[in-house]
């Protein structure tokens, strides 16, 4: 794939994810988070970090999952890969927080590393038929 179907591919996934997780911690989830953090989150979203790690994870989900199924035709391939890929990242910031936030909730690391396995491979699979329209 080319230089210009990969930013296409790229920008597309990264609408993709931001529209999902938008709508994840925007409404559906929302007071979950409040209820259970609610002591720890910050009055305004802080968006620099948190679009550098947009940028960061869609950048992952393409390169551990999308284009490597892309490559071998393969559905399955890329929702394995995604969601392992999205339960590993997921996973690293709630359990680093559980081991070093005091009371970080176990229910809130359980929500967040099923969201992670969820959103990865939702967007990858978008991507993934993206992805096969570009070749």
């Amino acid at each position: 794939m080319d230089f210009i179907k990969i930013v296409i591919l790229y920008l597309s996934s990264l609408a993709v994810f931001f529209a999902i997780d938008l709508l994840w911690l925007g409404i559906i989830s929302k007071n979950f988070y409040n209820a259970q953090l609610g002591h720890l989150l910050a009055p305004k979203v802080n968006w620099a970090p948190a679009i550098v790690f947009y940028l960061l994870f869609i950048a992952g989900i393409l390169f551990f999952a999308v284009l490597p199924g892309v490559d071998a035709d393969s559905l399955g391939k890329t929702v394995l890969m995604a969601g392992v890929f999205g339960l590993i990242c997921y996973a690293t910031y709630d359990l680093s927080n559980m081991a070093t936030i005091k009371d970080w909730p176990l229910i809130v690391t359980v929500v967040d590393m099923i969201w992670g396995v969820t959103i990865s491979t939702v967007v990858a699979v978008v991507a993934f038929y993206i992805g096969r329209l570009l070749i």
